[in-house]
């Protein structure tokens, strides 16, 4: 019988040591994912300040987010099979001179349009660096206790990047003013970037297939007109025509996109990829953990500000203990997947972020609750980061090393439209409702519900034969 590569858990006699070399490649790949999800945000805080100094009006000040959102999701899986085909190394180095030079537009920006076209200059850097950085961490570090390690280590600073952004943000507004969360940014980027060209080595498929032209217009436009509906309707709802026709317009494309790679000799995605069980349940899995956590962040602001009366600070901090034990779930994760499995480790953490959600049900309007608050969002975050380190192992176990951009490419993709989607389609059922208190517990309950119930399928859907799994990407 095969072994299925997926579930059996890596060795444990084989020590996951790291070269001096492998440290610091890894730093300059983890230094660059730590960046970019900084960048999703450390400007939150900062808009109404923004929005007074450039003459943007309340309507308009959605763009600063959604200039970014639109091009770093859009363009995540061409971009992933670009470096593919012609250097992972050259894209990725590219996408941070991009995003550097972006980062001192938009912080010396004298216009609200020189503003968003650094946002948006961001973001197409953003989606060159993510998926390249991420094949290139797997492809340098190999499938086992090396790249568990290497793969949670990345894992604990995205998540740790956005919760960092959000204090952040807001000490230097108050400190230095908005322009200094876009100089931090450019100020990372220099730091990185002279580095990596002598650190990172290059990578890519020994064939050169013509590009697949219609794939990459369909999935580009599709995931473009998507991010865009869903960013949109978090601020004013589903009802707008805009919002509706684009949503309409990325269902139709991404439906095009499957026609056209089902009838393509080279396509930009594999279809036999995504077939395979560990690439679609693991991605299910992730885009369930990212837009449901996002979810309960936002609805528990909501909650701590409005209800409780904390201030900016107090509810900085309790975000800010959800960011330490982030990390205490980052350093041991690895070892659990060396244990169990990813996949196990994977439906594990669903069940626990599900449980510990539905813990806020128990919230009232006493001061007690912070605690409650506290306690239940931080351990959920740690089955969270666990959920994020295990899907991304599950997705791209077993991938051959010429096609780890493009399932990288998928798990950041899944990342970028989880982190989109939850806020617009539960975080309203909050903003709406006549009584928050009641809103916050509706959301909370579905959000549980969503949770568990998709640590149920996955569980499901990866029981599968050792046999299936173990044949190469694209194997019939």
């Amino acid at each position: 019988m095969a072994i299925d590569t997926a579930s059996t858990p890596p060795s444990t006699t084989t020590p996951a040591r790291l070269s001096p070399r492998d440290r610091l490649v890894l730093f300059v790949l983890c230094a660059a994912q730590f960046m970019v999800a900084l960048d999703f945000s450390v400007l939150n805080v900062a808009l109404p300040v923004l929005g007074a100094d450039l003459g943007m009006s309340q309507s308009a000040l959605q763009w600063a987010v959604t200039a970014f959102a639109l091009p770093s999701g859009g363009f995540l899986l061409l971009f992933g099979r670009i470096g593919d085909l012609y250097g992972r190394r050259r894209l990725f180095l590219t996408g941070l001179a991009l995003f550097g030079a972006a980062s001192l537009l938009a912080t010396f920006a004298w216009d609200p349009a020189s503003f968003l076209a650094g946002r948006a200059l961001q973001g197409v850097g953003a989606a060159a660096i993510v998926p390249t950085g991420m094949s290139l961490l797997t492809t340098t570090f190999p499938e086992g206790p090396a790249r568990d390690r290497a793969v949670g280590i990345s894992g604990t600073l995205l998540s740790l990047g956005f919760t960092v952004g959000m204090v952040a943000g807001g000490v230097l507004t108050d400190a230095f003013g908005w322009r200094s969360t876009m100089g931090l940014l450019a100020l990372f980027a220099v730091l990185v970037l002279p580095p990596a060209p002598g650190l990172l080595p290059e990578s890519r498929t020994p064939e050169r297939p013509h590009p697949d032209i219609p794939g990459a217009i369909t999935v580009t436009g599709g995931l473009l007109s998507l991010i865009y509906a869903l960013s949109t309707a978090a601020d004013h709802g589903f009802g707008r025509p805009d919002v509706i026709g684009t949503l309409i317009a990325g269902v139709l494309l991404l439906t095009a996109f499957g026609y056209v790679e089902s009838r393509t000799a080279a396509p930009l995605v594999s279809l036999p990829m995504l077939r395979r069980r560990t690439v679609a349940w693991g991605n299910l899995g992730g885009l369930v953990t990212f837009s449901m956590m996002s979810t309960v962040v936002f609805v528990l602001t909501l909650y701590l500000q409005e209800t409780l009366d904390l201030s900016a600070f107090r509810t900085g901090l309790v975000f800010g203990v959800q960011g330490v034990l982030s990390v205490v779930a980052g350093a041991y994760t690895p070892r659990i997947v060396g244990l169990i499995g990813a996949r196990r480790t994977l439906v594990a953490s669903l069940a626990g972020q599900g449980a510990l959600t539905a813990a806020l049900l128990g919230l009232d309007t006493h001061t007690w609750s912070v605690w409650l608050a506290t306690a239940a969002v931080s351990l959920a975050s740690m089955c969270h980061l666990g959920a994020i380190i295990s899907y991304g192992l599950t997705v791209t176990s077993g991938v051959p090393d010429g096609e780890q951009g493009l399932a990288t490419g998928l798990v950041t993709s899944t990342q970028q439209v989880g982190l989109t989607v939850g806020i617009p389609l539960l975080g309203v059922l909050a903003t709406t409702s006549s009584d928050l208190m009641s809103g916050v517990h509706t959301v909370v309950a579905i959000d549980a519900a969503i949770v568990l119930a998709a640590a149920a399928l996955v569980a499901l859907g990866l029981r599968v034969s050792g046999a299936v799994e173990a044949k190469p990407v694209g194997a019939r």
